[in-house]
């Protein structure tokens, strides 16, 4: 699978994403679509970002009974997106309900794949306040386990996770992996973190980059330095 950049659209209207992706007249990137812009706009976000000619990643993380996750998916499946995904801890009923609900009738599907643990949680906080008492090396890998054999593509998991994802799912399994940023960058809100060259080396197969792109002087030059640092 080739490797690629996904970049973080985290706007609160169309008006702003279609300024910031305007400014890309040479490369149309694989752009993210989370809660904020979906729930300001709806789906007409995605179609028109869509009909751009961009590949979509629609980042919603359901999680709820695998009858409601099923007909929310079929609805998802309707707008075209390469990929979305769920959280692992809804348990292997509900990954299995969201397959059936996203596969459309001609037997395609975008990539689903599950959210392990965010990039925000740290070990302290999986333990203190979700009373987890695995470490969370070894929650990730058994969230990702449960989800390779619901049937899933891959997950979304730290930089930090991804080649030991790869090491018992196997290099097919597909790893999403958030948390990037340059070495001279910001940490923001992340707590378990890598650059996009540490990435490519450890094996992650998609990067998500939102505000070392999104917030840059030069959003187009920060997307052409990620992409040149993880896919080379």
């Amino acid at each position: 699978m080739g490797k690629d950049v996904i970049v973080a659209c985290d706007f609160n209207s169309k008006e702003e994403v279609f300024s910031f992706l305007d400014k890309f007249t040479e490369e149309k990137p694989f752009v993210k679509i989370g809660m904020e812009l979906f729930y300001a706009e709806g789906p007409e976000i995605v179609r028109e970002i869509k009909r751009r000619g961009h590949k979509i990643f629609l980042d919603l993380k359901l999680h709820d009974i695998p009858n409601t996750v099923m007909k929310a998916m079929k609805v998802l499946s309707k707008l075209d997106v390469d990929m979305t995904n769920l959280h692992a801890a809804g348990t292997a009923a509900m990954m299995e309900a969201a397959i059936k609900g996203l596969t459309r009738e001609d037997g395609t599907r975008p990539i689903l794949i599950a959210v392990t643990q965010l990039t925000s949680t740290s070990e302290e906080r999986m333990r203190d306040e979700l009373l987890i008492e695995r470490p969370i090396d070894s929650v990730v890998l058994h969230y990702a386990m449960n989800a390779q054999k619901a049937g899933l593509d891959g997950v979304v998991c730290s930089p930090l996770e991804a080649k030991k994802v790869h090491d018992i799912c196997g290099n097919s399994f597909v790893t999403v992996t958030p948390g990037v940023r340059f070495a001279d960058g910001e940490l923001g809100d992340q707590v378990r973190v890598m650059t996009p060259a540490q990435a490519k080396e450890i094996g992650s197969d998609y990067i998500v980059v939102g505000r070392p792109i999104t917030q840059a002087d030069d959003p187009v030059a920060a997307y052409r330095r990620c992409v040149s640092e993880f896919v080379g």
